[in-house]
């Protein structure tokens, strides 16, 4: 069976990081973001886009 040792290598990273929190979703994603912040980097980020029907002014928006 093909592996990607690359992608193998992602998720064993992933892995050790979330093991070093104890799988806590909220201390992941606080580090996370620390290490963002910390990085100096410029981060840019951009609004969601809208889906297309609600973009399109001719759709027809059902109200519940």
């Amino acid at each position: 069976m093909w592996t990607d040792e690359v992608l193998e290598e992602i998720h064993k990273i992933r892995e050790e990081h979330a093991k070093a929190f104890n799988y806590d979703l909220q201390a992941i994603c606080d580090d996370l973001r620390r290490k963002q912040a910390e990085s100096g980097r410029q981060i840019i980020s951009r609004p969601l886009k809208q889906p297309r029907w609600q973009q399109d002014n001719n759709a027809v928006q059902v109200s519940v």
